[in-house]
């Protein structure tokens, strides 16, 4: 009996250790990879409508280590070579502990805006291949009036193999269409990575055009954020790790996101979606998707009412 209990006892002080050991390597890689992928934003000036507003000032220091509010602009990236690409999805997502729920919007692609730092008025994905993240982000903030705490960059390639290491999306299609080689039926759909970047590109054959695109490239954020925070098994975490380490770029510090993930993820029990309205325009041969200045006051109106630390 002794030497059982013996045996057992030294099995278990085993198994601590690997566990113990495994975590420790585990909080490494990630921190490592946190590290690869941390791209810093140029400093720039507080813009006049920041500077000039309390609230949005307040909104633009947000800190989440204090579990405050804060936005990120999600960009999806085309690249090309010799070319810095352009950005093929733009997602602006406004995250809030105390309301328990995260705000999700598209900013169509071919938006008409002022260009932030390029003097032009241009499709708002352009901004990327004129200038980067940094002409994307104030672009962005120019065209709602808000702040950008954070901006999270993905080729679009990679996105696929990402999709993959989370073991795929579910995704609920209300259309029946063919693209890329790829046949998508109504209904209840598991897609793969390659599947996932298809289904969310297409759309000449959906009634709603760029809307119905956008619907569909948020099912897929909206999937990839779930399981993301759900990664359960080491293997899962470790693919997920090197794919992450080669397609994703931010500024979101290691602190910030481990801050997230312990402090955050449990309250993110909401995903609340609204779409930019507007209008097509041909301006000289080119389409162009315009926004009213209401509409844009009515965007700038649901961040500020959903960032509100005192809300519920």
């Amino acid at each position: 009996m002794r030497k059982w209990l013996k045996i057992t006892g030294t099995a278990l002080v085993s198994l601590t250790v690997l566990a113990g050991g495994y975590g420790i390597y585990v909080y490494q890689s990630v921190k490592a990879t946190a590290e690869q992928i941390y791209e810093q934003r140029e400093p720039s000036s507080l813009p006049a409508f920041i500077s000039a507003d309390p609230v949005l000032e307040e909104i633009h220091s947000a800190d989440i280590d204090q579990r405050e509010p804060f936005t990120v602009l999600v960009l999806g990236i085309d690249e090309r070579p010799n070319d810095r690409g352009r950005s093929d999805a733009m997602i602006m997502l406004s995250v809030n502990p105390s309301k328990q729920s995260i705000l999700m919007f598209n900013i169509p692609r071919d938006t008409r805006t002022l260009i932030v730092g390029h003097g032009t008025e241009d499709k708002i994905n352009h901004a990327y291949a004129f200038g980067g993240i940094q002409m994307s982000v104030r672009t962005v903030e120019e065209l709602l009036h808000f702040p950008v705490n954070y901006y999270i960059k993905v080729n679009m390639e990679g996105f696929a193999n990402i999709i993959d290491a989370l073991g795929g999306v579910d995704v609920d299609n209300t259309i029946t269409f063919n693209y890329e080689g790829h046949h998508f039926k109504e209904g209840s759909l598991h897609l793969n990575g390659q599947e996932a970047l298809a289904y969310s590109r297409m759309r000449y054959e959906d009634p709603r055009g760029d809307l119905g695109r956008n619907s569909r490239q948020r099912q897929i954020v909206k999937e990839v954020l779930k399981n993301a925070l759900d990664v359960s098994t080491a293997f899962k975490l470790e693919t997920l790790l090197k794919e992450v380490g080669t397609s994703v770029k931010t500024d979101i510090r290691f602190d910030e996101m481990k801050t997230f993930v312990t402090e955050y993820r449990q309250d993110m029990k909401k995903i609340k979606q609204v779409e930019i309205q507007g209008s097509g325009q041909n301006i000289g041969g080119i389409w162009y998707y315009n926004v009213a200045d209401k509409e844009r006051e009515r965007i700038h109106e649901l961040l500020k009412e959903h960032m509100d630390r005192e809300g519920s």
